[in-house]
């Protein structure tokens, strides 16, 4: 049986339809558009073309204003000032730099002057080209002319720019035909109480036209006015330019021209009379048609008319004439023209752009209509490339996909609620991964975890150190942090909450009942009484409860959160047992730093608690430089990672003291090793006195006379005795040895004692090969000797090359050790020879080259040069590498103070009394001024009170004595 074949018929895909629907909504609104705009693009353009010459009248009027207030301004504070009171030339002169300061300020301004009610006259002017030097004949130089009337005589003084006479020509010419009463503007002024502005002239000095504006003085017997260069007018109307060809003009009432943007506006002067202003019509052109069709008769008021529209020789124009009323001056008017061509330019572009865009849509209108369609599939699609995304594990974007198709909306919804889970987890795994303090750690897991899931609170269990009680380790709140600890329930009550083998416990407690009566403290802090919980166990590798971690909820969590939280786990459970580990094996590694550090303490009784305390001292001066706010110190910071490097360098700052022997650094006397020497020196000494004794019973037995044998053998005893007592004084050391003392002790060293038996005895077969065949008994020998034997070779591991790895730059001497007798109580200072200071010395040495074998991690790489460099100077003359300042890490050049203060100050040595503070400052100032410390760090150990917080916690209080910090650093 076959099934039926469904009826066909015909049918269009979906996104035809649409097409075809789109296509027809644009072509329609394209037309529509294309109309409209056409339309009011007419409109558009008149009003643009009326709005840019407002636009142009308003500017015209302020750069008018503009240049002439500046200069009425200037005329009306020099109609305050001396000038116009002054009757004699030799006054007014005094106003010259006043003058020449008002001509300065203004570039219209050409000159500035007074006329006074007897005719006298005083004005300056300024030469700004060779064509004005020329019309008054002006010397070369010349920068200010003077014009001067006083009692009929005129003279014109020329000066240059400091106002220095460069010609005076005396003018009776100029005082017969000048007065300055009968000018137009001194009777203006004086009628007026104002500043008056006088129409366009011919300026008396230059023949240039212009305007004058005038002021009378106070007492109304001068007149101050100042000349304004019509020229400096036509300037700011070209500046008014709105297109290349547009054309301006500024007329005054009487439509005669004042200025133009166009050239030709300034008829020249004519020798004689004066002159007369060229009228708009004479101008010609567009100008003088739009004067023509403004035109009002004369003393009617022009008033602001529309835009026009005329032709002109075949050119089209807009224009208009604009009533231009400047402030204190009179009634102007400004005609305005532009070419069409010019002004439509954008205009008539807008409108091709509209048409061809109207057009350009029409034919991109069937694409986009295919693309309008293909939009309806594309909430599919992008749900295809979001699961893509996640199968790549690419979480960075939330699905922002919605569609108006509800099976499409649904599973959006479903896809962006799974990516957002999984991204949380992800974000949640880093945040564990990156923490690396367990402090730090756990807040930010509770935190991360309760903002996940939107719970009101969290709370982290963990198993305790040697136990499998539950404590707990951080108790969170949503949005606001930290909660008391002590508010968290029992750790027993919390892990009854998951079932036995369950993998989370879900469920309900009420404040005060039931299992929940543990709870109340933290309910009550939450401000509820009931609320919903999931308890999950954290297990480790070995499926062994490590913790546990409950979340507190308003409402019973959905299932989808409690598995996300039950997978969340895992992950936790894994990094806190990880980051346990690490801080335990942490643990560990610092005991046994101080283990080491406190075993080579104790090694010795000359170091007490050195290498305890050093490291207090450095991190103090580390802290007081991170919190400096100025000085070399203020951008010095440590980080964690930082810090504990310094802990570390700081405790095993001296490790390398394991290598060294005790005796060396134990050597209180010159002929200590692993015991005094001393010893077998007075024995030489005993069987000196027993050999003395002997030759005297012997000398008696012989016949010799007792008495004198007796005295014999009691000066011989004396003076060993006292030898011997000069032997051992030179056997304690001390700041010096004068010279005749070491020839003292050469001459005792040259008596002479017999040896009767091997010394190489008992000896070990190293030593007896070392030591080479004995010589014949019985044998003399000195009684203070320096022996081969004495003389113990360096081997090839004790001598340090001079490429070495490690940069060391020591001298290092010839002989391991030497034990001469002689050449140890001969030393000079103290009780160390050269091979013993060298192997004292040495300590740091082997520091370096064993913290340079341990493989430190990265962020713990800078130990070995902050340990290495605490006997390092800044000038170099420092041990193991002999580096200087720049060479070493601030923190290293703060544990070299650190470990020199410890030294002077310390009170546990039994060789020496710790010094006062103030002694020990004093050293290190010194050490400071021989640049052997780090003399920023030396001012801020003693400015921060490091040396005194320092010695309040360590030292005895009578050695805690005032110390004068200025004086120290002032020095």
């Amino acid at each position: 049986m076959h099934a039926a074949t469904p009826r066909t018929h015909f049918r269009l895909p979906l996104h035809i339809h649409i097409s075809t629907l789109f296509f027809l909504l644009v072509l329609a609104a394209g037309g529509s558009i294309a109309w409209v705009s056409y339309a009011r693009s007419v409109t558009m353009l008149e009003r643009a073309a009326e709005d840019l010459v407002e636009r142009i009248s308003a500017q015209t009027l302020s750069e008018t204003e503009r240049l002439l207030q500046p200069v009425a301004a200037a005329v009306q504070l020099a109609a305050l000032q001396h000038l116009v009171e002054a009757t004699t030339f030799e006054r007014r002169r005094d106003s010259l730099p006043f003058l020449r300061r008002v001509l300065a300020s203004s570039e219209a301004a050409s000159s500035i002057y007074a006329g006074y009610a007897n005719g006298d006259f005083f004005l300056l002017f300024r030469i700004v080209d060779d064509e004005a030097r020329r019309a008054i004949d002006a010397p070369p130089g010349a920068a200010w002319m003077v014009q001067s009337i006083e009692g009929g005589k005129a003279r014109f003084i020329h000066l240059d720019t400091d106002l220095h006479v460069l010609r005076d020509d005396p003018r009776p010419d100029f005082a017969a035909g000048y007065d300055p009463r009968r000018r137009t503007w001194f009777r203006e002024a004086v009628a007026a109480d104002v500043p008056i502005y006088t129409a366009p002239y011919v300026f008396a000095t230059t023949g240039k036209t212009g305007i004058t504006v005038a002021r009378r003085s106070e007492d109304g017997r001068a007149v101050v006015g100042a000349d304004i260069r019509l020229a400096s007018l036509g300037h700011t109307l070209e500046r008014q330019r709105i297109t290349p060809g547009s054309q301006l003009v500024l007329l005054d009432a009487a439509h005669r021209v004042v200025a133009s943007s166009e050239p030709g506006w300034l008829r020249p002067a004519p020798q004689e009379g004066s002159p007369q202003q060229m009228s708009v019509a004479e101008m010609g052109g567009a100008l003088a048609e739009l004067a023509r069709r403004f035109a009002v008769p004369v003393g009617a008021v022009q008033e602001a008319a529309p835009l026009a529209a005329f032709s002109v020789d075949g050119r089209d124009w807009h224009g208009a004439v604009m009533p231009l009323r400047i402030s204190g001056g009179p009634l102007a008017l400004l005609g305005v023209a532009v070419p069409d061509d010019e002004l439509l330019t954008d205009a008539a572009s807008l409108r091709s752009s509209a048409l061809l865009a109207t057009l350009l849509v029409m034919l991109g209108a069937l694409p986009l209509t295919y693309w309008a369609a293909r939009l309806v599939s594309r909430p599919i699609r992008e749900l295809a490339d979001e699961a893509a995304a996640i199968r790549g594990f690419d979480f960075a974007a939330d699905v922002a996909t919605r569609s108006v198709v509800r099976e499409v909306d649904d599973l959006a919804n479903d896809l962006a609620s799974m990516k957002s889970a999984i991204r949380h987890f992800l974000d949640i795994s880093a945040t564990m991964a990156e923490e690396s303090d367990f402090e730090r750690l756990l807040p930010r897991l509770v935190d991360e975890t309760v903002a996940v899931t939107g719970a009101r609170a969290g709370l982290l269990y963990l198993r305790a150190d040697g136990d499998d009680a539950l404590a707990p380790a951080s108790l969170r709140r949503a949005g606001t942090g930290s909660l008391a600890i002590d508010l968290a329930p029992p750790g027993v009550d919390m892990a009854a909450l998951v079932p036995e083998g369950g993998r989370s416990g879900v469920g309900e407690l009420h404040g005060g009942h039931g299992s929940g009566r543990s709870c109340t403290a933290l309910f009550s802090a939450l401000e509820v009484t009931t609320m919903a919980y999931l308890a999950v166990p954290l297990l480790d590798r070995e499926h062994v409860r490590v913790g546990l971690l409950v979340l507190w909820f308003e409402g019973t969590p959905r299932s989808d959160l409690i598995h996300f939280v039950e997978a969340l786990s895992g992950s936790a459970a894994l990094s806190v047992e990880t980051r346990g580990l690490i801080r335990a094996q942490k643990r560990l590694f610092q005991a046994f730093i101080q283990l080491l550090a406190d075993a080579i303490d104790a090694k010795s009784p000359y170091t007490g608690g050195h290498c305890a305390r050093v490291p207090v001292l450095t991190k103090m001066l580390a802290r007081a430089a991170c919190e400096a706010t100025d000085g070399p110190f203020r951008d010095f910071r440590l980080g964690d990672d930082d810090w504990e490097a310094v802990h570390v360098a700081a405790w095993l700052h001296d490790c390398g003291k394991v290598a060294t022997p005790e005796y060396v650094v134990d050597k209180a006397t010159k002929l200590e090793t692993l015991y005094d020497r001393i010893h077998e020196i007075r024995m030489r000494f005993e069987v000196l006195k027993r050999d003395a004794e002997i030759a005297c019973w012997k000398a008696i037995a012989d016949g010799a006379d007792a008495a004198t044998e007796q005295a014999r053998l009691e000066a011989a005893r004396a003076t060993l005795d006292e030898e011997f007592a000069f032997v051992a004084a030179c056997n304690e050391g001390g700041e010096t040895m004068a010279p005749e003392h070491v020839a003292r002790l050469r001459r005792i060293a040259e008596r002479r004692w017999l040896r009767t038996l091997d010394d190489r005895l008992g000896l070990s077969a190293d030593e007896r090969r070392r030591r080479g065949p004995g010589a014949a008994l019985p044998v003399s020998e000195a009684l203070l000797a320096d022996k081969p034997e004495h003389r113990i070779p360096r081997g090839p591991d004790d001598i340090i090359a001079p490429d070495n790895p490690w940069g060391f730059r020591l001298k290092v001497p010839e002989l391991l050790y030497n034990r001469g007798e002689l050449a140890n109580l001969s030393i000079a200072r103290g009780t160390l020879t050269d091979e013993d200071r060298y192997k004292i010395n040495e300590h740091i040495v082997q520091t370096i080259r064993m913290l340079g074998e341990l493989p430190f991690p990265r962020h713990l790489k800078a130990v070995p040069e902050i340990a290495g460099g605490h006997h390092e100077q800044m000038d170099g003359s420092g041990y193991p590498r002999g580096l200087t300042r720049d060479e070493m890490s601030p923190v290293a050049r703060m544990m070299a103070i650190a470990d020199i203060f410890e030294a002077l100050t310390a009170a546990d040595r039994p060789y020496k009394k710790g010094k006062k503070l103030s002694e020990a400052v004093a050293i290190m100032a010194r050490m400071r001024d021989e640049n052997h410390i780090d003399p920023d760090l030396f001012a801020l150990f003693l400015r921060s009170g490091v040396h005194r917080q320092y010695a309040e916690r360590y030292m005895a209080p009578d050695c805690v004595d005032e110390v004068d910090v200025e004086k120290l650093l002032a020095q």
